[in-house]
């Protein structure tokens, strides 16, 4: 908590948007927009409460599973004219009525941080500021469609290094005082101050070509999410969509066999030897499942009904915790045990509801290398460009 009282972020999430439909649950990263936003606000470290503002169930169920607190929003101000000061307003006056600093956070800024939204709050509760505004600076020469020049003068236009420093507002974090945001009704009072952000991180989703390039430089700029060995206490794998690739040979004699990816008992060998506690957890009762267990040395739950209660025992039973833990999985019988560990991991072929669920999604399918991949990361062997360090090999 501030010294100078509850810092409470509120994320504006409404159901309808005409311009990229669903939006604020479209993955990024294999992450949906809110839970990203979510994220952020319960990392940064001057943030008391997340409350979620949203007027759709969907969005409702969503943000809570990434622990959020959901405000919901009447229809009165969930429309298209509907300002974000309507809804952070509401927000705090139906859940957090004694708050002394809101910070907005905007799902549609998929790559604002903890310390972004830190910065803006710290301006506000430290006393620095009564409005901040997230800014990243700007060279741009900004012309008018008559052929004017905005920010230059196009007959005498200066050398970048000779202009003034201009920031450009990324629409990503706001914070003010709650009761200057009452009094005046929008959030720009007082003394405004811009904290400067990252600029590679600037990108605010409008359309769905924006959608598209968050979704192509989340590789890049989510690559420091981890997580790494030192993150987990235990990896359990599902069997079919993940370390196989979800089909089933059938001979003339009903038998039944399944494809796997030599590369990934490569990679579970190197994280056995890492000493990382491992578990393959399947509801397929074949017993192909302990079959292949036995060859990658792990042990085994199948024929289980129930995944989410079978990995909750399994990790009570042997004091390992469950934010610790990483599930790695391709569908919806999965979800269940997305629900409670720390870090649940999607393939890349998985469910569209599992990918949007998951922390991670990997680049490559699921038995076809996803897991060696996963193994690659953990263990810090995979370079910039996305090869392996001979290291996994031996």
């Amino acid at each position: 908590m501030s010294s100078s009282g509850t810092v409470v972020a509120v994320v504006p999430a409404r159901g309808g948007s005409k311009g990229v439909p669903g939006k604020n649950v479209a993955p990024v990263g294999g992450v949906p927009l809110v839970t990203r936003a979510v994220r952020a606000a319960l990392t940064a470290a001057r943030v008391d409460r997340v409350l979620v503002s949203t007027d759709d169930l969907s969005i409702a169920d969503v943000a809570r599973a990434a622990g959020a607190e959901v405000v919901i929003r009447p229809a009165a101000i969930a429309g298209d004219g509907a300002s974000s000061e309507s809804a952070v307003l509401h927000a705090l006056d139906v859940a957090a009525p004694d708050a002394a600093v809101v910070v907005l956070v905007q799902c549609t800024s998929p790559f604002v941080t903890a310390a972004d939204i830190d910065g803006v709050a710290a301006a506000v509760a430290d006393g620095h500021a009564d409005s901040a505004l997230t800014a990243a600076p700007s060279h741009g020469f900004l012309w008018r469609p008559d052929g004017t020049g905005i920010n230059h003068d196009p007959r005498q236009r200066p050398r970048r290094q000779d202009r003034p420093v201009e920031l450009l507002e990324t629409g990503a974090a706001y914070a003010m005082r709650a009761d200057g945001l009452r009094a005046n009704g929008h959030r720009f009072f007082g003394r405004v101050l811009p904290v400067v952000v990252d600029a590679a991180r600037t990108l605010e989703i409008d359309e769905p070509a924006d959608l598209e390039r968050a979704r192509a430089i989340a590789p890049l700029l989510d690559e420091s999410a981890g997580p790494r060995l030192a993150d987990l206490d235990a990896l359990v794998l599902d069997f079919d969509g993940t370390l196989t690739d979800d089909r089933v040979i059938v001979d003339q004699d009903g038998r039944e066999a399944v494809v796997v990816h030599r590369g990934d008992g490569l990679g579970i060998a190197a994280l056995r030897r890492a000493g990382l506690s491992m578990l393959v957890l399947s509801t397929e009762r074949n017993p192909v499942v302990a079959a292949r267990a036995r060859k990658l040395q792990l042990p085994v739950l199948h024929g289980v009904d129930d995944k989410g209660w079978a990995l909750a025992q399994w990790c009570a039973e042997r004091g390992i915790d469950l934010s610790r833990t990483a599930y790695v999985g391709n569908d919806v019988n999965d979800l269940p045990c997305f629900d409670i560990v720390g870090w649940p991991i999607a393939v890349a072929d998985a469910h569209h509801s599992v990918r949007a669920r998951a922390r991670i999604v990997t680049a490559a399918p699921g038995g076809s290398g996803a897991v060696r991949e996963l193994a690659s990361r953990l263990l810090g062997r995979e370079s910039r460009d996305g090869s392996e360090s001979l290291a996994l090999h031996r």
